[in-house]
């Protein structure tokens, strides 16, 4: 069976072409900078060599369209039609309480979807987007929802409550729900082979650092909590989303009814018929936390890691201090999960940044020695470009892992499990 897996993110589109059982990788690759200037995609050809092409993808649409012309293209030969792709199998972020396993996608789920996008605000529209770019290309494929949340249900009630009044939980569901549940498993499972552990007992925290960032605490296999709550921006900084933050934030935001109109412009959700606006409402103040944030909101380069350090680099005093308070964010949840777990095995870092940034684990680790936390740096140099690896020294009471995220894997083996009953 050969499945076609979608990952949508917030500015990027992973995709691989898997055949299963025997779980053989045709291609994969990677469209970066969505809706951002210099987007491009990355592909391997039949034989391992990595293709970049730049080109404009403005949506995830696009992004779709792309991905098929390319894995139809006579010149790589991996597909000759697209009657060949047996199953589409999607990354979904939200489903709210409806959804706690993977499912087959069908109008209703759709509808389902649609109803949480206030959950997600930047991911389910882009989840969605890809499914309807599917189904007009391949309107009769069988396609396969996988939810993030799945993995984080093993949360206790003690970690997933907020302390808001019960009712509010009771009637609209109000709880944490977490994220990246499919790397996380995954990576848990993966640093603990690496490291020589048996993840059925043993504390590890896993960091996904990327546009998206979120952490987990998992004992002996099964996550205990997570950063990331009722929707994908509570927990780290991220690329454009602030993460935690005082809610009396919000309050003054919206409270505040004197404000510049030149000074807010940016930061309105709607560009028509805002002229000579002074005040926030509340999808001004969503759009401002969730697109205007984060990285995006400090430094002086974007939401792009990769931009951001290089105008650090140069003397950027914004760019140092966005690159800080990113890392300092990570530090403080690794305390925060080693306490919660009662103790620390291992430590693993994955997605974009946390597999690709050294300087990162650098200062995530500097200072957590105290905890049995010990990186070789030479170690930690070589750890890029999607290689796992223990990066710990010797002497290292926990281990300390870098392991590229298969997401698409885990994807595409739910996928398959499904269609096959």
């Amino acid at each position: 069976m050969k499945i076609l897996v979608l990952n949508c993110g917030s500015s990027s589109l992973k995709f691989a072409l898997i055949e299963l059982p025997t779980y053989k990788v045709l291609t994969s690759g990677n469209e970066e900078r969505i809706g951002i200037a210099d987007s491009f995609i990355t592909f391997r050809a039949p034989d391992g060599k990595k293709i970049e092409r730049h080109l404009d993808i403005p949506n995830h649409t696009r992004g779709v369209e792309i991905i098929l012309d390319i894995l139809k293209e006579e010149e790589f030969g991996y597909i000759h039609s697209f009657d060949e792709i047996d199953a589409i199998g999607h990354r979904l972020v939200h489903g709210g309480e409806r959804f706690a396993q993977s499912v087959r996608i069908t109008p209703e789920v759709i509808e389902k979807l649609k109803e949480c996008t206030p959950l997600a605000p930047l991911h389910n529209p882009a989840n969605i987007l890809g499914i309807e770019a599917v189904t007009r290309v391949l309107p009769q494929t069988p396609q396969v929802g996988v939810f993030d949340t799945a993995f984080h249900q093993s949360m206790p009630e003690h970690a997933y409550m907020y302390a808001l009044p019960y009712d509010f939980y009771e009637k609209y569901h109000i709880r944490r729900y977490g994220f990246h549940g499919t790397s996380h498993d995954y990576v848990s499972e993966k640093g603990a082979e690496i490291a020589g552990l048996d993840r059925s007992q043993s504390k590890i925290v896993t960091a996904h650092i990327g546009s998206g960032a979120s952490m987990a605490a998992i004992l002996n296999g099964k996550s205990i909590d997570t950063s990331m709550g009722l929707t994908p921006n509570e927990g780290l900084m991220m690329g454009t989303r602030a993460g935690d933050i005082d809610s009396g934030v919000i309050d003054f935001l919206l409270t505040k009814k004197d404000y510049d109109p030149a000074f807010i412009a940016p930061y309105l959700k709607k560009d028509q018929d805002q002229a000579g606006k002074s005040h926030l409402d509340l999808e001004d103040v969503t759009f401002l936390l969730t697109k205007k944030s984060g990285l995006q909101g400090i430094s002086t380069q974007g939401s792009d890691m990769r931009d951001v350090s290089k105008a650090a680099e140069n003397g950027s005093h914004r760019d140092k201090l966005a690159i800080a308070m990113h890392s300092y964010r990570v530090k403080k949840y690794v305390g925060a999960y080693a306490a919660a777990l009662g103790g620390l095995d291992l430590l693993v870092f994955t997605a974009g940044v946390g597999e690709n940034r050294a300087a990162l684990r650098t200062d995530v680790c500097q200072g957590l020695e105290f905890l049995g936390i010990k990186i070789d740096e030479t170690l930690n140099s070589q750890a890029v470009g999607g290689k796992s690896m223990i990066i710990s020294a010797a002497d290292s009471r926990v281990k300390v892992a870098v392991v590229a995220t298969d997401e698409e894997y885990m994807i595409a083996r739910d996928t398959y499990t499904i269609l096959s009953k």
